[in-house]
């Protein structure tokens, strides 16, 4: 019976994870940002630059929104794990 309401919970929960992700490529892309453009360590240096994040319009965001969007960029840059580009 656990188990049962263990998956029911899942299927509930699933759609808005994927919400949340949906959001945050749609913010990248509402700023012309692709995370596979760049490498882990220059999406660091972006968010660690104040004239960086200006260039790109991430100072304009709330914190939560560049929290969300620094994540995304740095889990799918072109070397991560699971870049946007594939066959990199």
């Amino acid at each position: 019976m656990q188990e049962m309401k263990k998956i029911i919970l899942l299927f509930i929960f699933i759609p808005f994870l994927n919400a949340s992700d949906s959001n945050v490529i749609a913010l990248a892309q509402s700023l012309n940002l692709s995370a596979g453009s760049k490498a882990i360590v220059q999406w660091e240096r972006v968010f660690k630059s104040k004239k960086k994040m200006k260039r790109y319009k991430i100072n304009t965001l709330s914190p939560i929104e560049k929290i969300e969007l620094e994540e995304y960029l740095i889990e799918h840059a072109i070397d991560s794990d699971q870049p946007t580009i594939a066959g990199v």
